[in-house]
């Protein structure tokens, strides 16, 4: 959440921020709601003083009739003072929920567009390959190798559900492990993480826990919703604490399922494993003063990076645009892996994404630092290190051999303790 006196006084910046990030949020009426509350305060200060000074005259004894003219005073103020009590609690939680609604501001390099297509490609890494054969999708191999099931998926679970098999099981612990060896290289501490986490934790990050167009699973009867990132479970566990300014920055990293309903997603490169209801991710997660957090952006997408090239990925860097950063980030970078699968010739798909969210979130979630006798809000961080499911399909796709198997690269074959997929024998 934006701090509300900033949206007072920057209201016109506001404005047009949230209308380059298509929000449906109404900052007029935040600042509104705001100047009632400051003005409901102020009376009601005003009124309590009264009532106070009324008090301390009942104290001198008066005479009866001048008395009863103060108890019906009292009265009055008794009165006047619950009814703006109560104005003042509607006022404060209509202003909270329409502030909320109101996007991070975002980077002046950010591109100001509607949809992924206007994302900034920043660089590329590695060779795309150039297959001497009709390369197959990481559907179709899947299935020719037995790696994957989508139909046993869909039956126990429904669509977008699928089961992994044979070596695609330890193909998916390598990834995590191969990850966790890098982060903890990189002073990062690791993290098994609820899957699981109250609603107010996920409405802290920013993310709307319930509605139509909400992509969060929640528990029927409990305020419980399914993560559909470690990043809820890594900064709600810090929620509400003031960290001495020597500690930061933290580095946190989580393991967990991730649950998304995926509300609205469609298209023909949504198929397979792309956009899935449950995946395995390792998520990087940072708290860190506000004069670091642009180092520490470049750092984790560097760390994205190292480990992408470390597997021979070939990919590239985008700036993500104004309408498709979400509310909470004030700048995101993606990398977007090569899939041969996706059409004719192939085509880049997002594989992680690291986002500087400043302290968006901190001041949701009150995660603040004591510096020279003063506490301030941190700023929070995230980067994917490894989302299980899109890595497969870019392992999949980019190591395919015309004889139908699979040749891993080098930095996985200490976790899975082989390099090749064959089909399996009949």
């Amino acid at each position: 959440m934006l701090d509300l006196r900033f949206i007072r006084d920057n209201l016109d910046a506001v404005r047009t921020n949230t209308k380059n990030r298509h929000a449906a949020a109404n900052p007029d009426l935040v600042v509104e709601l705001y100047d009632r509350r400051n003005a409901l305060l102020h009376e009601l200060e005003t009124q309590r003083a009264l009532r106070n000074a009324n008090a301390e005259k009942m104290k001198g004894k008066p005479a009866a009739e001048e008395r009863a003219a103060l108890i019906e005073e009292g009265r009055r103020l008794k009165e006047a003072i619950a009814r703006l009590e109560k104005n003042h609690e509607e006022n404060e939680r209509a202003l909270i929920e329409e502030a909320q609604k109101i996007p991070n501001m975002s980077h002046p390099e950010a591109p100001i567009a509607a949809e992924e297509s206007g994302n900034r490609q920043l660089r590329t890494w590695g060779a795309v390959p150039r297959f001497d054969f009709a390369a197959k999708d990481h559907v179709q191999i899947g299935e020719s190798l037995d790696l994957i099931d989508f139909e046993a998926g869909a039956r126990v679970a429904g669509q977008k559900f699928y089961f992994l098999k044979h070596e695609a099981v330890f193909l998916e612990f390598a990834l995590v492990r191969y990850a966790l060896d890098i982060l903890a290289r990189e002073g990062f501490t690791l993290h098994i993480t609820p899957d699981m986490a109250r609603e107010e934790i996920v409405a802290g990050h920013g993310f709307n826990p319930r509605g139509p167009e909400s992509n969060i699973y929640t528990v029927e009867g409990t305020d419980l919703c399914l993560v559909a990132t470690a990043e809820f479970t890594l900064g709600g566990a810090y929620a509400g604490k003031v960290f001495p300014a020597e500690r930061l920055p933290v580095l946190l990293a989580g393991v967990s399922h991730c649950f998304r309903r995926e509300a609205g997603a469609a298209g023909q490169f949504s198929k397979g494993l792309y956009r899935v209801h449950q995946f395995t991710k390792v998520e990087m997660f940072v708290l860190c003063r506000p004069s670091e957090s642009d180092a520490m952006h470049a750092r984790l997408i560097g760390i994205e990076e190292s480990i992408y090239q470390g597997l021979g990925i070939p990919y590239r860097i985008v700036d993500t645009c104004t309408g498709d950063l979400g509310g909470p980030a004030y700048r995101k970078y993606d990398i977007e892996a090569w899939m041969p699968g996706r059409g004719e010739a192939g085509e880049y798909g997002e594989i992680t994404s690291a986002s500087n969210c400043t302290d968006y979130q901190a001041r949701r979630l009150g995660i603040r630092f004591r510096e020279e006798g003063r506490n301030a809000f941190v700023h929070t961080l995230n980067g994917t290190a490894v989302a299980v499911s899109r890595t497969l399909i870019a392992l999949l796709e980019n190591f395919q051999r015309e004889d139908g198997t699979i040749l891993l690269p080098e930095a996985l074959a200490a976790y899975t303790g082989f390099r090749e997929i064959r089909a399996k024998k009949v």
